[in-house]
């Protein structure tokens, strides 16, 4: 071996006992093994900072006890708004009040992290010792000798963090972090039946009422993005499906309230071959020579079940795979969703095509029907 590769392999440094070991570069010497830092790597000398000018360890004191009290009161401030405001006038619907949510709850609670994060910092920088402090290995049993040391240097801790000899600042940090232990338990305000029963019914049942009440069949469906009214005779090639909602959505629900409205009422219409069509007992005239109407949200966790395939006539949901069959009432034949899309009654006035009542049973997930 030559005399580079004998120097980058490794150097021989002398052992305690006088005789010489192998050591790879880089790694600590023998008589420094037992230690984490070695005593000529500490730069401070004994006894700085174990002493605190208490005029200036006050004056910390308070300003810790400040950012702990801003803590306090942005944790508050969030569960008041959570429970107080952001549920106001029936509830979060509508995307400019679910950003204003984000905004004002997202905003006190990193507001109250922050000025605890800040107080923290300040008791730890200004009013804890500075002494140096030496970590030594020991073996992983303890013994009683260890105990007492640990007990020892706990309470040595407790004393010099300030945490016993400061009580304001022990309680505005209990004070602090009180809101905060709390704030989880506050959230699981929305694990309830807070919808009631709202998601029981759409938009369809609304608009086939007012329909009836003008002395219509029903309420026309109009395609969504052009809010065009359409016709049997536009919908008559088989294997054509098309996204729906009902007339006069846009202009009949609160501008807060359309995107909500309009989620729970979107379906698909489907032309499907009448030779192929299997109407479910009680729904055979729900259908137009194979036209049938089914909610587009799925009933697994209400992803838009937007894709259908023509040559085995199944509706299929992207997120998680739940297949439907259009043909039988749009069941289950695949996937996690527990229940058939429901259908849409529909009949023909004047040539339109018209839903007559809303969804006989809720759109969306099954957990829907509990709400």
């Amino acid at each position: 071996m030559s005399d580079e590769n004998k120097d980058t392999a490794g150097s021989k440094e002398p052992g305690e006992g006088g005789g010489a070991h192998g050591r790879v570069i880089g790694t600590p010497s023998p008589a420094r093994d037992r230690t984490l830092l070695a005593q000529d790597d500490i730069s401070a000398p004994a006894g700085v900072g174990e002493e605190l000018d208490e005029a200036s360890a006050k004056r910390a004191e308070r300003v810790v006890a400040t950012f702990f009290l801003l803590a306090f009161a942005a944790s508050v401030a969030f569960i008041a708004y959570y429970i107080g405001w952001s549920g106001r006038n029936g509830g979060m619907h509508g995307v400019a009040r679910t950003r204003e949510s984000n905004y004002w709850l997202g905003g006190l609670m990193a507001l109250s992290f922050l000025a605890l994060a800040a107080g923290v910092t300040i008791w730890v920088r200004r009013l804890m010792t500075s002494k140096p402090i030496v970590q030594e290995r020991h073996n992983l049993q303890a013994d009683e000798e260890t105990r007492a040391a640990f007990t020892r240097d706990f309470l040595e801790g407790a004393s010099d963090s300030g945490l016993t000899k400061r009580p304001l600042l022990r309680r505005t940090l209990l004070l602090a972090a009180a809101p905060l232990g709390l704030a989880p338990l506050v959230l699981l305000r929305d694990l309830g039946p807070l919808p009631e029963k709202r998601l029981r019914s759409t938009y369809w049942g609304d608009a086939v009422k007012k329909a009836q009440a003008q002395g219509k069949k029903g309420v026309r469906l109009v395609v969504d993005g052009t809010n065009k009214p359409l016709r049997v005779s536009d919908f008559s090639s088989p294997g054509g499906m098309i996204t729906v909602l009902p007339e006069g959505i846009e202009e009949d629900v609160p501008e807060d309230q359309v995107l909500t409205q309009n989620a729970k009422a979107v379906t698909i219409l489907i032309n499907v071959p009448e030779n192929e069509f299997k109407p479910a007992k009680g729904r055979e005239n729900w259908h137009i020579n194979g036209i049938v109407a089914y909610s587009k949200v799925c009933t697994h966790v209400g992803c838009p079940a937007a894709l259908y395939e023509q040559t085995t006539h199944h509706i299929l949901c992207p997120c998680h795979q739940s297949t439907f069959d259009a043909t039988d009432a749009a069941k289950v034949v695949f996937g996690p969703a527990a229940r058939p899309l429901p259908q849409l009654p529909l009949s023909v006035e004047d040539g339109y095509i018209v839903a007559t009542s809303d969804y006989h049973e809720p759109i969306g997930p099954s957990f829907w029907e509990r709400g």
